[in-house]
């Protein structure tokens, strides 16, 4: 997998108080793995306070944000770590960060298209495939539907292959 690439664990929505903090989006597995680290963006925010917002997200603080201004200055900054710095994986498991942009092939060997992006709605990952020209489609990330896949490629099961 690519192991410098970035992934994206937050994102700031504004300003909070007069003081520098901000408000954030949380993506993946909430409050509790952001607090794992401590530096984003290749350094250049570190992250010195967190509390729940107990909306969902997160309110924090970084050493670099002083005031009201600096932090609306961060609004849409999302917040990256390397993907070297996550846990590793057991065996089925994957990051979505690590489907993303690999090319989908059928079982039979059809180019189905690349991997644009991961979103589940509650009962199971969905795996949506952009086909050349643009179309898309979502293939349930079940062992029927997606038999293997590797740093490389995605295989999908003809079965569920939009044609």
């Amino acid at each position: 997998m690519a192991q410098d690439k970035p992934v994206t664990l937050a994102a700031v929505s504004g300003a909070v108080g007069v003081t520098g903090e901000v408000r954030l989006k949380l993506f993946g597995e909430g409050i509790a793995q952001l607090k794992q680290y401590k530096s984003f963006n290749g350094g250049t925010l570190n992250l010195t306070k967190i509390r729940e917002d107990n909306k969902g997200g997160a309110v924090a603080r970084f050493a670099e944000v002083t005031d009201r201004n600096a932090a609306e200055a961060l609004r849409s900054t999302v917040l990256t770590i390397p993907r070297s710095s996550l846990p590793a994986l057991g065996e089925g498991e994957y990051y979505h960060a690590d489907l993303i942009g690999l090319a989908a092939e059928s079982d039979t060997g059809e180019a189905l298209g690349i991997v644009k992006d991961v979103a589940n709605y509650g009962a199971t990952d969905l795996i949506e495939i952009e086909r050349p020209g643009g179309k898309l489609f979502l293939v349930p990330m079940i062992a029927a539907a997606v038999p293997e896949w590797d740093d490389k490629r995605l295989v999908v099961s003809a079965d569920f292959a939009d044609t």
